[in-house]
């Protein structure tokens, strides 16, 4: 009775799999913790999405791009992430074709919110480093020509490196209640970690330095020598910005996908085992609650679009008129 008290399905005694156990207190650190990360992202990003969509002034087309990383990061909370605590229980019980479905969608949504963001990055690079031509460069039917194979190209990508866990469901699991696929580790982390993040950190480093080579032209042609002391703080302070808020995009990237893509080019197999696993899983989708923060809270627009939507003026009649700018 003892050891089938231990097993995922007693029933089945040599085909199910032992329930590992974990401390009270682990678990329900980790239950409370991801419930609040989940609710966080799905209302930060909701608030997002509906400013932008409501909004006509902000129908432009870097919105656009933060609307469908919006879109991602929402699914990541509202799908992801109750998924994931799911997979940090003892056992899988909802099946080989949930299992698979789960990773499936966690195949096109992380990676959709990836390129995104390398979308936003050549964005901002056309705007700073071609101004003149970026009217004629980034148009609202290029923008979202991109977004869409942006998303087709992730469930393309998705369907391919879980082609075989899709063609036989359960194949790599070892027992009865595991969820466990298998994937190219190296081809994952080339395509879904290497290529986006050597993209955004070279297009952010070189608007960085056009920004500030621009900043100190400016400071130049300053002849006023009345003024010469307040505008060059002024400049300094706005260089000092435009880094610190570069160094916070790529810094946060990192942090949160650098230790899940380790452990990929480590090992093929994606297990629910390991508290390791659960943190390094955390973080991953850390970053869906944190991209709005970092890309909508820098602009004034959004402050005042969320004051409309939380007091309920956006329900009067031609609210989405309003200057928010």
């Amino acid at each position: 009775m003892m050891e089938e008290a231990e097993l995922c399905f007693p029933q089945l005694l040599n085909t199910s799999c032992k329930k590992f156990t974990r401390p009270q207190s682990e678990s329900m650190l980790i239950y409370i913790l991801m419930s609040f990360i989940s609710l966080f992202t799905v209302i930060l990003n909701l608030l997002v999405i509906v400013s932008i969509s409501h909004f006509r002034q902000l129908h432009t087309p870097t919105n656009l791009l933060l609307l469908s990383l919006a879109v991602s990061d929402l699914f990541v909370g509202l799908f992801v992430m109750p998924f994931q605590v799911l997979l940090t229980e003892p056992c899988w019980l909802l099946g080989d074709l949930l299992c698979c479905l789960f990773f499936f969608l966690g195949f096109i949504i992380v990676p959709s919110s990836e390129v995104n963001m390398v979308l936003i990055s050549v964005d901002r690079y056309v705007a700073i480093c071609d101004p003149l031509h970026y009217s004629t460069k980034i148009t609202q039917k290029r923008v979202k020509i991109c977004v869409l194979l942006c998303w087709v190209s992730c469930v393309f990508y998705s369907f391919m490196i879980l082609y075989d866990n899709l063609k036989e469901l359960g194949r790599y699991n070892s027992c009865y209640g595991e969820c466990v696929i298998n994937i190219f580790g190296a081809v994952h982390l080339v395509i879904a970690f290497i290529l986006p993040i050597s993209t955004i950190v070279i297009l952010y480093l070189r608007v960085f330095v056009v920004a500030v080579s621009q900043a100190r032209a400016m400071r130049s042609h300053i002849t006023a020598v009345k003024l010469q002391s307040s505008v060059t703080v002024t400049v300094k302070k706005s260089e000092l910005k435009a880094a610190r808020t570069l160094g916070v995009v790529v810094a946060v990237f990192l942090m949160c996908y650098c230790p899940y893509y380790c452990v990929s080019l480590s090992r093929s197999d994606i297990t629910m085992a390991s508290s390791t696993n659960t943190f390094i899983n955390f973080l991953l989708l850390l970053n869906s609650c944190l991209n709005p923060v970092i890309y909508a809270f820098f602009y004034p627009w959004f402050r005042k679009s969320v004051k409309l939507i939380v007091t309920l003026q956006i329900l009067q009649p031609h609210s989405s008129q309003a200057n928010i700018m």
